[in-house]
């Protein structure tokens, strides 16, 4: 990888960004750290956003706040994960990014075996299993269910069946050309679920790669939104809405089995 760092975006150049938007909330402070923890164990240069959704600034772990590979973006109040997402993402000046959230972690060479499929292929993303993360620190494998392998635009969406069936796709698990995820609306406008309009709106755009190998570990814990006990009131409405976006981008897209935006994906970088 390191030949390819150096002749693409310079020796030690990063050309990947996190985005993470997070509340400073206390009980997640620590897995904040962690993550950050996780990163610095990659292989490949990198460089984090951190949206702080309206918390003070100076709650911010000071592995991070000391970092000069973490940059800031203090919103003055309250927003939401989608909207901090989606005004971090104004900041983004690397080619390649990837959504994160405060309480996950990637897990060694997540970041490099994502990017060398990306410029093996030429795609416009790629992406990977997740592992569940369990509080004695033990993982448990999800496999989507989209299958391994080169996807063209569009067809992520075909292996969601139904609103109320799993998503096809995680969307942290997909790293992505930063233009696309800005073509595709960053984060859908929902108070839980953009995540999902996100993975739908990347895949239907662009052709991308599914690699059978787990990239991403997403922590369960008693804080996490899913344990809320609000979530399953709007949660079968967002799948809907997410659903439909996905479909109705796959049945509009004036060429649905083409690469939309990752043509010359290779010379780009």
């Amino acid at each position: 990888m390191s030949a390819a760092r150096s002749e693409r975006s310079g020796a030690g150049v990063p050309c990947i960004t996190i985005v993470i938007a997070t509340e400073l909330r206390p009980d997640r402070l620590g897995y904040l750290a962690a993550a950050h923890a996780s990163l610095d164990r990659q292989d490949v240069p990198w460089e984090a956003l951190v949206a702080i959704d309206g918390a003070d600034p100076a709650r911010l772990p000071s592995a991070l706040a000391r970092d000069p590979r973490v940059r800031t973006l203090a919103l003055p109040r309250h927003v939401g994960a989608a909207c901090a997402r989606n005004l971090a993402l104004n900041e983004v000046r690397t080619e390649l990014m990837n959504w994160m959230d405060d309480d996950d972690e990637l897990p060694p060479g997540s970041l490099s075996v994502r990017l060398r499929a990306l410029y093996e292929t030429g795609v416009g993303w790629a992406a990977g299993y997740s592992e569940d993360l369990h509080p004695d620190g033990s993982t448990t494998l999800w496999r989507c269910s989209t299958p391994p392998g080169r996807h063209d635009a569009g067809d992520v969406w075909t292996y969601w069946k139904d609103p109320s069936d799993t998503i096809p796709l995680g969307p942290t698990t997909i790293l992505a050309r930063t233009e696309l995820v800005r073509a595709a609306g960053g984060m859908g406008g929902l108070v839980q679920g953009e995540d999902y309009c996100a993975a739908l709106g990347v895949t239907a755009l662009a052709p991308g790669v599914l690699l059978p190998v787990p990239v991403y570990r997403y922590r369960k814990h008693a804080g996490q939104m899913t344990r809320q006990e609000s979530y399953d009131e709007l949660e079968a409405r967002a799948r809907i809405h997410a659903w439909n976006f996905g479909r109705c981008l796959r049945e509009f897209s004036p060429r649905p089995r083409e690469a939309v935006l990752a043509g010359d994906f290779g010379r780009a970088l």
